[in-house]
C-alpha cells in the first residue's frame, strides 16, 4: 500500500514537471523568435516583406519536402532492417512492439530533420542561384562550359555532393544506433545453454544491488546488463558460443555495408568528377587557371580517381558477396597509391619539363589567362588613345579651357574636413564624419565641390536613455563649397554653411535638412513620443521638433516588448513618454541597413550624400563578385579569392525617411541580372532612378584601383610580352604631406582630349616598372552614356613624359620652394603637400600642387602656395591664377589674388565676424613668425576691417 501511495503521489509531480519544460520550452523558442518578429517588422516597414521571407519559404520549400521523404524512406528502411532482424535472429526475450515502433519513428523522425535543416541551411540561396542563372555567353576553354556553370552552379554541386557524403556517414551512425537499440529490446541467442548449472559464491549471493547506470528496464540498460553480467539471479546454467545466430547478425550487416559502399563510392567518383573544375581556378607556375601540368597531368588524375572510385562501387559488391572483405580496401588503397604517385609526377613533369621551357609549354594557356582575366574585369573594354604629351600650348588655349582649370582641386580632404569640423560644427556634439566629392550646377556651370552632411556623434552627447533615443534623433544639415576657391585666408569658401543651413547657390537649397540616417546614427531612436526632439542649437536656445517621416515601427504593446527584450531595455517598455502612436527607428546607419536587406553584395565602405531637390540621399555602391571565373587572376593576389567583380548596383537611402531603393546599372552583368529574377521586388532598372540622382552618380575609386592594379600586367594581350614582364607598369608614386606614397585615383572635372564637353572623370597615372616617367594615364568617365567606359591615354615610347615621381623632384630642387620649406619649418610651422593632379589639356600635360600650411598656433591648415609645372618650368605662387598667369599670361577662369574670395565682402554674423577676426589674428602671427610681411600686413588689416563691423 505504501508503494502504491508514493507511486499516486508522484504522478502529479511528474505533471507539474511536465508543464514547467513546456512553458521553459516556450519561453526559449519566444526568445529565440524576437529578433526573427521584430525584424519582420523592420521588413514590413520598408515594404521588403518579400525579400525577407524569401529566405524562409525557400528554406520551408528545401526542409519540408527533404524531411519528409527523408522521414518515409528512413522508416521503410527500419521496417525493413527490423523484419530482417526478426526474421533471422532467434531470442527468447519478449519484444515491446509499440516501444520499438516509438524509438523507430523518432530515429528516422531526428535523421531527416538533422538533414533537412542543413540542406535547407545551407543550400538555399545556392539553389535559387542555380535555378535562376543567367548565361554569360561565354565559355570556358578548357570544357567549353558556358561561365554561369562555375559562378551560379559549381559551388552548388560541390555543396550538394559533400552533404551526400556526410549522410552517408550519418546513415552508418544512424543505422548502427538502430541495431543497438534493436538489440536490446530483442537480444539475440548468441550464448547457447547447457544442462548444466552452477551455484555462485557466498559473495555473489549475498549481493542483490545492480551497477547498471541506465536501469534494467530501458533498451540501453538492458544492453549494457547484457553485457556486464549484473543480472541478480541465484544459479545460472553454463553457457557456450552459438554462431548461428551471430553469423545471421553479420549476413544482415554485410547486406547493408554493400549499399551503403556502393553509395559512398559514387559520391567519391562525383567528387573526383567536380574537382575537375577547380583546375581553372588554381595558380600553377605562371599560369592563374589550368596550366600545362594541370591539364596533363592533374586533370587525368581526378579522371582515373573518379574512373577508380567507379570500380570500388561495383568491387565491393563482388567481394561483400563473395565474403572477401578484405580484397574491398583494394581501390581504395590503389586510389591512395595514385593520388600520392600524381602528386610526385606533377612536381616532376612542372620542374623538370614545363619549367625549362616554360614559355611554349604555357603558351596558350597564358593567353587565355590574359583573356579571361581581361573579360573579369572590364578590361577588354578599354579604349586606347594615343597622347602626344606635347609642349605647345598658349595663352588661348589655357582661357578656351577655362571649365577644366577652374575645377582643379586647390583644396584637399583632410584640410577642409578639418575646417569644416572647426568652424561648421556649431556645437561639441556635431561632427561632419567625411567630406565626398561630387559635382553640381553651380551659376549654370559643372562644378567639381565637397559636400558633407552634420551628424550627431553620439559619443559626444549626455549618455542618458531619454538624451540618447529621444532627444538628440538626428543630424542636420550640410556644408559645401568648391574644390577650386579659397578666401583670402587661405580656406575654403563655403556655400552652403550654418544652422539651418544658408545658401549661395541658387540651385541648391536645402529644405530638409534633417538626418535620421547617416555614417554615425547607430543607436534606436523614438519618434512620436511627448516628449519633443531637439532639433538644432539657435543661439543661446534650442530649437525643437517632430518627426514627420515615414520611417519608424508602431509602438504597439506587443512591439514594445518586443523591442524591450530586443534591446535589453526596460525603459522602452515602461517610459511614460512613449504611447502607442510613437514609433521606432532601427537600423539607422546607412551601411548597415543596405546590408541588412541585401547581404549578398559586397559595398563600398564608404557612402557618399548628395543633396537634391531639398532633400539629402545617401549613395552606396554595390558590387557583385564571385572567385569562380574560370582562368582570371584574383585581384588580391591570394588564390581562391574574388577573381570577378562589378559594380552594376547603386544603392539610395533617404537620409530623413530611410527609404532604400537598389538600382542595377549594368544590365550586362549575369550575376546583378540573377539577382533580380530572384528578388524582382527589390531590384530596379536604372530608368526608375530620378534624373536628378542619376546625375551624380560616380564609379567608384574603389573598383577604378582594382582594375588600375591589374591593368599594370593585363594591357599586356601578347603572351611572349606578358610571360617577360617586358611592358609592366606601375601605378605612380608622388609625396603627399612629407611622405612619399602611391598614388590613388582622383575626380575631376576636364574636357578630354578629343571630347566636345567637360565630363567628372577619375583618373590615374601610370609608370614603367621601375622606372619615374610617365607612359600613360588611365581614365574612368562619370556621366551620362559614357558612364564607366575606361580610355587609356598612352604616351609616345620615342620621348620622356614627366612622371609624378620627377615632377616631385623638380619642386624639391626649386630654391625659392626649398627655401620657404625650411623657412615654414624653422618658425615651427608644419607645411603638407597635397595631391598632385595630373591635368591633360589639349595634347599637352599640366601639373599642379597645392602646398598647405598650418601654424603652430593654429588647428586649420591653409592654402599657402599653389605649384604649376609645364615641361621644365615652374610656377610658384599664392593662387592658381597667378601660377598660369605667369606660365601662360591668362589666369584660365582661376582664382588670382585680386579674384581671391574676400572674407570682408560677405554679410556674416556677428559669431562668425569673431571667428574672422581670429582667424586673421593667427594668420598674421603666423605670417609675422615666417617673416612674410607682405602677408603680415594683409592680415592685419582683414583684421581691423572685421572689427569695424563688429563695432
Amino acid at each position: 500500500m505504501k508503494g502504491a501511495r508514493v507511486k499516486s503521489e508522484g504522478k502529479p509531480q511528474r505533471r507539474l514537471s511536465i508543464v514547467i519544460l513546456f512553458i521553459v520550452i516556450i519561453i526559449g523558442l519566444f526568445l529565440l523568435l524576437v529578433n526573427f518578429i521584430t525584424d519582420w517588422m523592420w521588413f514590413a516597414e520598408m515594404k521588403y516583406v518579400s525579400v525577407f521571407f524569401k529566405e524562409l519559404f525557400t528554406q520551408l520549400k528545401i526542409g519540408i519536402p527533404t524531411f519528409i521523404v527523408i522521414g518515409l524512406l528512413m522508416d521503410v528502411y527500419f521496417s525493413r532492417l527490423r523484419k530482417g532482424y526478426f526474421a533471422h535472429i532467434a531470442s527468447h526475450e519478449e519484444t515491446d512492439m509499440k516501444k520499438l515502433g516509438r524509438y523507430t519513428k523518432l530515429t528516422a523522425a531526428v535523421f531527416a530533420l538533422i538533414i533537412a535543416f542543413y540542406a535547407s541551411s545551407k543550400l538555399w540561396f545556392k539553389i535559387l542561384e542555380f535555378t535562376n542563372s543567367t548565361s554569360f555567353h561565354k565559355k570556358d576553354p578548357l570544357f567549353g562550359l558556358d561561365i554561369s556553370f562555375y559562378i551560379f552552379k559549381l559551388d552548388f554541386l560541390k555543396e550538394l555532393n559533400e552533404l551526400l557524403i556526410g549522410v552517408i556517414l550519418l546513415f552508418i551512425i544512424v543505422t548502427l544506433i538502430y541495431y543497438m537499440i534493436l538489440i536490446t529490446m530483442h537480444s539475440p541467442d548468441i550464448m547457447e545453454e547447457d544442462d548444466s548449472t552452477a551455484d555462485f559464491t557466498d559473495d555473489g549471493e549475498r549481493y542483490t544491488g545492480s551497477n547498471n547506470p541506465f536501469g534494467d528496464d530501458s533498451p540501453f540498460g538492458k544492453f549494457f546488463g547484457g553485457v556486464s553480467g549484473n543480472a541478480r539471479k541465484q544459479s545460472r546454467p553454463q553457457k557456450h558460443f552459438d554462431d548461428k545466430n551471430f553469423k545471421q547478425l553479420l549476413q544482415i550487416a554485410s547486406a547493408q555495408l554493400t549499399v551503403l559502399g556502393v553509395v559512398f563510392f559514387i559520391m567519391l567518383a562525383i567528387e573526383f568528377f567536380l574537382k575537375q573544375f577547380d583546375l581553372l581556378h588554381a595558380h600553377t607556375g605562371t599560369v592563374y587557371g589550368a596550366g600545362f601540368t594541370d591539364v596533363n597531368i592533374t586533370l587525368w588524375v581526378y579522371r582515373i580517381l573518379a574512373v577508380l572510385a567507379v570500380i570500388g562501387a561495383i568491387m565491393t559488391v563482388v567481394f561483400i558477396k563473395k565474403k572477401q572483405l578484405k580484397k574491398v580496401f583494394t581501390i581504395p588503397v590503389i586510389m591512395v597509391c595514385v593520388g600520392v604517385a600524381s602528386i610526385v609526377v606533377a612536381l616532376v613533369v612542372q620542374n623538370l619539363v614545363v619549367s625549362p621551357d616554360e614559355l611554349n609549354k604555357e603558351a596558350k594557356y597564358l593567353s587565355r589567362n590574359i583573356e579571361y582575366t581581361q573579360s573579369a574585369y572590364q578590361l577588354n573594354d578599354v579604349t586606347v588613345k594615343q597622347f602626344a604629351a606635347d609642349e605647345n600650348l598658349t595663352s588661348a588655349d589655357i582661357s578656351e579651357n577655362s571649365a577644366t582649370i577652374s575645377n582643379i582641386r586647390i583644396n584637399d580632404y583632410s584640410p577642409v574636413k578639418t575646417f569644416y569640423n572647426q568652424t561648421q560644427s556649431i556645437r561639441q556634439y556635431y561632427k561632419f564624419n567625411d567630406v565626398d566629392v561630387d559635382r553640381y550646377t553651380i551659376n549654370g556651370k559643372l562644378t567639381q565641390t565637397y559636400l558633407s552632411i552634420r551628424e550627431i556623434d553620439e559619443s559626444k552627447i549626455s549618455d542618458t536613455w531619454l538624451n540618447r533615443h529621444i532627444k538628440y534623433t538626428h543630424g542636420y544639415g550640410a556644408t559645401l563649397s568648391k574644390v577650386n576657391t579659397v578666401t583670402a585666408s587661405g580656406q575654403p569658401d563655403v556655400l552652403i554653411k550654418n544652422i539651418p543651413p544658408e545658401s549661395t547657390v541658387n540651385e541648391i537649397n536645402i529644405t530638409q535638412p534633417r538626418i535620421y540616417f547617416g555614417e554615425l546614427t547607430n543607436d534606436y531612436s523614438l519618434v512620436d513620443t511627448d516628449e519633443d526632439e531637439f532639433d538644432y542649437p539657435d543661439g543661446s536656445d534650442n530649437k525643437y521638433t517632430k518627426y514627420s517621416g515615414n520611417a519608424g515601427i508602431k509602438l504597439n504593446f506587443f512591439a514594445r516588448v518586443m523591442f524591450a527584450i530586443r534591446e535589453n531595455s526596460l525603459k522602452l517598455l515602461v517610459s511614460t513618454n512613449i504611447d502607442s502612436d510613437s514609433r521606432i527607428i532601427i537600423y539607422r546607419n546607412v551601411e548597415e541597413r543596405v546590408q541588412k536587406i541585401m547581404p549578398y553584395l559586397s559595398y563600398e565602405d564608404d557612402p557618399y550624400a548628395v543633396t537634391v531637390n531639398g532633400r539629402i540621399y545617401w549613395m552606396v555602391d554595390a558590387y557583385t563578385t564571385s572567385s569562380y571565373y574560370p582562368y582570371s587572376e584574383p585581384y588580391s593576389g591570394v588564390t581562391g579569392s574574388a577573381n570577378y567583380i562589378r559594380n552594376s548596383i547603386k544603392v539610395v537611402v533617404d537620409a530623413y525617411n530611410g527609404d532604400v531603393n537598389y538600382y542595377i546599372v549594368d544590365k550586362t552583368d549575369p550575376i546583378a541580372k540573377t539577382y533580380q529574377k530572384i528578388y524582382p521586388k527589390l531590384f530596379k532598372d536604372f530608368e526608375e532612378m530620378p534624373a536628378a540622382l542619376q546625375s551624380h552618380i560616380r564609379y567608384p575609386n574603389a573598383l577604378f584601383e582594382i582594375q588600375a592594379n591589374m591593368y599594370t600586367r593585363y594591357h599586356m594581350s601578347n603572351y611572349k610580352v606578358f610571360y617577360q614582364n617586358e611592358d609592366q607598369w606601375n601605378i605612380a608614386n608622388e609625396t603627399y604631406g612629407t611622405k612619399n606614397r602611391k598614388m590613388t585615383p582622383n575626380y575631376y572635372i576636364i574636357n578630354p582630349p578629343g571630347e566636345k564637353n567637360e565630363e567628372f572623370i577619375s583618373s590615374i597615372p601610370y609608370t614603367p616598372k621601375s622606372k619615374s616617367n610617365m607612359t600613360a594615364l588611365f581614365i574612368a568617365r562619370n556621366d551620362g552614356d559614357n558612364y564607366g567606359k575606361l580610355v587609356l591615354y598612352q604616351f609616345p615610347k620615342s620621348k620622356t613624359v614627366y612622371g609624378p615621381e620627377q615632377i616631385e623632384g623638380l619642386i624639391d630642387q626649386n630654391t625659392e620652394i626649398s627655401k620657404d620649406f625650411s623657412l615654414w619649418s624653422s618658425a615651427g610651422s608644419d607645411y603638407s603637400r597635397g595631391n598632385l593632379f595630373v591635368i591633360p589639356i589639349k595634347d599637352s600635360l599640366l601639373y599642379v600642387e597645392p602646398i598647405y600650411l598650418e601654424a603652430s598656433n593654429a588647428a586649420i591648415p591653409e592654402v599657402k602656395r599653389v605649384v604649376v609645372v609645364y615641361g621644365d618650368q615652374i610656377a610658384y605662387e599664392s593662387t592658381l591664377g597667378d601660377a598660369l598667369k605667369s606660365l601662360f599670361g591668362s589666369s584660365g577662369g582661376a582664382d588670382t589674388t585680386g579674384t581671391t574670395v574676400s572674407d570682408s565682402n560677405k554679410k556674416l554674423s556677428k559669431s562668425e565676424y569673431i571667428q574672422k577676426a581670429q582667424d586673421a589674428y593667427d594668420s598674421a602671427q603666423s605670417a609675422l613668425k615666417d617673416g612674410d610681411w607682405t602677408a603680415y600686413g594683409k592680415y592685419m588689416k582683414e583684421l581691423s576691417n572685421y572689427l569695424d563691423k563688429l563695432s
